[in-house]
């Protein structure tokens, strides 16, 4: 059974930076694709990044170029380097895993319980 444990959310001034963090157990970590999404309030949950197994990333389109997401293999960790935080970033940020290749319909497996992420202005 994979776990994920999220961690590195808090307060941050807008234009601030924070990096979240994700540890994986349970599972060979370096066969899943490993992505964030997040959920604001009042908000449907929306992808943010993912890493697949080859370590190929991806992006949604508003967050290219402030966002970067990072896997370790060694470690079984994934990283969300978020710079530029503007308050529309306010939300829940989840780590999630699949085993299948990184695409639009990807199912992920498994979820982590979320860590928040509140940006002032």
């Amino acid at each position: 059974q994979v776990q994920l444990v999220e961690s590195g959310g808090g307060l941050v001034q807008a234009r601030g930076s924070l990096r979240l963090s994700c540890a994986f157990s349970g599972r060979t970590f370096s066969t899943y694709t490993m992505a964030w999404f997040r959920q604001a309030p009042g908000k449907e949950r929306e992808f943010v990044a993912a890493v697949s197994w080859s370590r190929s990333t991806y992006y949604a389109d508003s967050v290219k170029g402030r966002f970067t997401i990072s896997g370790d293999n060694a470690k079984n960790m994934v990283y969300l380097q978020m710079n530029s935080l503007k308050a529309e970033n306010t939300a829940a940020y989840y780590c999630a895993a699949s085993t299948q290749l990184w695409g639009p319909r990807t199912k992920y497996d498994y979820w982590g319980q979320g860590t928040q992420v509140t940006v002032s202005v």
